[in-house]
């Protein structure tokens, strides 16, 4: 077995093939990962975005009269 080995970590073929291989696995992966982040971080973004709407909207609505957010609910609520 240590001589299977040793033959493998001798060869400069071998070497060269797996060195290869580990570095393309590697960059894959780092790839992978930093997509990863770049996606969560556009998704942050959007919902970041959609809490500001949100807010701005229940401050409108905070402002109106009872009687003008029944008016306005009705109105939406028959579409």
């Amino acid at each position: 077995m240590t001589a299977l080995l040793l033959s493998f970590l001798s060869n400069p073929t071998l070497l060269a093939i797996m060195g290869g291989v580990i570095a393309a696995l590697v960059a894959f992966l780092k790839g992978n990962s930093r997509g990863a982040n770049k996606e969560r971080a556009k998704h942050a973004a959007e919902e970041a975005k959609a809490r500001d709407i949100r807010d701005e909207v229940q401050n409108d609505v905070g402002a109106m009269p009872a009687d003008q957010v029944r008016a306005e609910l009705a109105k939406r609520a028959a579409k």
